[in-house]
């Protein structure tokens, strides 16, 4: 079976309905997991842990469809 890694990372960003950074230099790198479910606790664990900042946002990046050519990717991951 294929190894499914998932980024979790997370930061400030300029607007909260958007996706565009306020600081790139200044983005929190959670971790890198080796499984969706182990990815999501840790995404939530941050998330919560921030959650009075309405500006703080975390993601799960799917590294795994980065190795994968022939996975096509979501909507959603082609964010613009």
């Amino acid at each position: 079976m294929a190894q499914r890694l998932h980024l979790v990372f997370g930061g400030e960003l300029v607007d909260p309905t958007k996706t565009q950074f306020k600081n790139v230099d200044d983005i929190h790198i959670v971790g890198i997991y080796p499984d969706y479910a182990s990815a999501y606790d840790a995404w939530k664990a941050e998330a919560q842990r921030t959650v009075d900042n309405a500006h703080m946002r975390y993601f799960i990046a799917h590294l795994h469809r980065l190795r994968d050519e022939e996975t096509p990717a979501s909507p959603t991951e082609e964010l613009d």
